[in-house]
């Protein structure tokens, strides 16, 4: 903002459903509450001009008190608006005491103190422990029945099923591996989570109130009843940082500032995805060729989703960039690498309109995804309003510590067209220190990357994409997820190949995938194989970077 950026990293449209007025002395009151017009909360009560102003006054507001203080002194500033004269003012500062006063240097670990036979066994998602009323749901169309502090217990989740799995104690699934939908988002939210039970829902009927832990190994256990845990806390306030980048794996905007506050090295993955299917909901096709959409109610839903916008497109924009850049904002200036759009065709079709747009694929997960998308004319429109959204965050917000990556490119080839479609749309590789990244994730990015190397700046091991496509298994498949392994013999020599050559060619190359977060011998190995920098889950990046450090000191680092 001091450099001249308009850094507006998020905007929420309120319902503004009731307003207090002045009474005008009836029946003795001062004030009385009124309906609000359909017109005015259809509008933002501050325009952006209003938005920056108040961020500079509060700046200043801080930089005066941290001075007055030493040390930088975060404030809670309150303002108002003049209904009469449009004025802006500052009505009351004082020292923000709650998240400043949070402390993430604590390291948690959960311990059971009780011990029963389990009711059902799957695959422990994290290490933590929850317990509540079991709420077994068949349906999305059922989560409006679901409450705070339950355990959800369902077949399978998707991205409609999020905001249930945010209030929930627990998540307990029938089918999917450890890098299943349920898997990757209870870990983001630190919700403790058991998949692949094959018959949760069955076994669960009935049963009033349940234990799950994820806290006694990779078997994640569901026992009858509330027992007793504990959380055992331990300081990390004077974690030494090893020379290996330590990044974390954000999706939701909404948590960046609070994962932060954790010590870290940046993002090494934040998904483009968890913020489509939150804050956008609409398949960007579906607004740039709107009249494709024949459906009334679904056009009525996305006309009252942009209302306020002339151009869908911008909609889509705007919430896009906005997401990203609250996530650079936490993070600046350490690099935050993003990566672009990866859905599955069946994901993109749930995205609303996305029927119109979306062919039924038998096996999405190696069908029509990430950069095969991006220059074909199927998709060539909706990859470009994800360039002018990554143009904005950088450009018109200077958070240019967003690093691009580019998901599943399968050939040189590929990536060459994938780069100049990039350039076309205003992101030339290069420029204003733009970085653009590739996912190694297929056999053939290992056996090539000395090639890929030419085009791109950098590299990222997906691990679980790359175990899938080694062992030539389906990873959302709960019949063979019992194979899935990254420490498979096969999967480690292409990491190690990977690594290698790519320390030769002086490139960066890191690892954002499931593995070394989920097992302690995976992260030594990869220190050991020389990667420079390993993005983890949050709730395993305090006690991975002690076990890092460690393993570097033992082998001379």
């Amino acid at each position: 903002m001091k450099q001249g950026h308009r850094p507006i990293v998020q905007k929420k449209l309120g319902t503004k459903e009731l307003k207090m007025v002045y009474a005008g002395g009836k029946g003795g009151e001062a004030t009385e509450t009124v309906s609000v017009p359909i017109e005015q909360r259809r509008k933002f009560c501050l325009n952006e001009d209003e938005i920056l102003k108040l961020a500079r006054w509060t700046t200043i507001i801080e930089d005066h008190y941290s001075q007055e203080a030493g040390y930088f002194k975060p404030m809670d500033v309150e303002w108002g608006k003049d209904g009469r004269t449009g004025e802006l003012f500052i009505l009351q500062a004082r020292p923000e005491t709650v998240q400043s006063q949070k402390d993430a240097n604590v390291l948690e670990s959960y311990v059971l103190m009780e011990h029963k036979t389990p009711l059902v066994q799957g695959t422990a998602v994290g290490a933590k422990i929850g317990a509540g009323p079991v709420h077994i749901i068949e349906s999305v169309d059922q989560i409006m029945t679901f409450k705070k502090g339950e355990i959800l217990v369902t077949d399978m989740t998707d991205p409609d099923w999020e905001p249930v799995m945010k209030i929930a104690a627990a998540i307990v699934t029938n089918r999917g591996g450890r890098t299943c939908h349920a898997a990757i988002v209870s870990r983001e939210l630190g919700v403790p989570c058991i998949v692949g039970t094959e018959k949760g829902t069955k076994a669960l009927q009935g049963v009033k109130d349940a234990t799950v832990s994820c806290a006694e190994g990779e078997v994640g256990n569901v026992y009858e009843g509330i027992l007793r845990f504990e959380v055992q806390r331990v300081d990390a306030k004077n974690l030494e940082r090893p020379k290996t980048k330590i990044m974390m794996n954000v999706g939701n905007p909404e948590n960046a500032f609070n994962l932060a506050a954790i010590p870290n090295d940046g993002v090494g993955l934040a998904r483009l995805e968890f913020i489509i299917n939150q804050f956008i909901s609409i398949h960007p096709m579906a607004l740039i060729q709107f009249d494709k959409v024949a459906d009334p109610a679904i056009r009525e839903k996305i006309e009252s989703l942009t209302y306020g916008y002339k151009n869908k497109s911008d909609f889509f924009v705007d919430k896009l960039a906005q997401g990203v850049a609250k996530i650079a904002a936490a993070f600046y200036p350490n690099d935050v690498i993003v990566r672009m759009s990866d859905f599955k065709s069946n994901e993109y079709k749930n995205l609303i309109g996305g029927q119109y747009f979306e062919m039924d694929e038998e096996n999405p997960m190696i069908g029509f995804r990430g950069a095969s998308r991006y220059y074909n004319e199927r998709y060539r429109d909706a990859f470009a309003l994800e360039c002018e959204a990554m143009k904005k965050v950088r450009n018109d917000m200077g958070l240019t510590n967003a690093v691009l990556m580019i998901p599943f490119c399968r050939t040189v080839e590929e990536g060459k067209k994938v780069i100049e479609v990039m350039a076309d749309k205003g992101l030339v590789q290069g420029e204003n220190g733009l970085q653009i990244y590739m996912m190694v994730e297929i056999p053939s990015n290992v056996l090539l990357i000395e090639e890929f190397g030419e085009i791109f700046d950098g590299f990222s091991i997906g691990s679980n994409d790359l175990t899938q496509l080694t062992l030539g298994l389906d990873r959302d498949s709960f019949l063979v997820s019992h194979i899935f392994d990254e420490r498979n013999k096969a999967v480690m020599d292409l990491i190690r190949i990977a690594i290698t050559k790519a320390n030769k060619m002086g490139k960066k190359i890191g690892i954002c995938g499931q593995a070394p977060s989920d097992y302690p011998e995976f992260a030594r190995f990869l220190v050991e194989c020389g990667i420079n920098s390993i993005s983890l889950n949050s709730d395993t990046v305090i006690k991975t970077t002690i076990d890092i450090k460690e393993t570097e000191r033992s082998l001379g680092i």
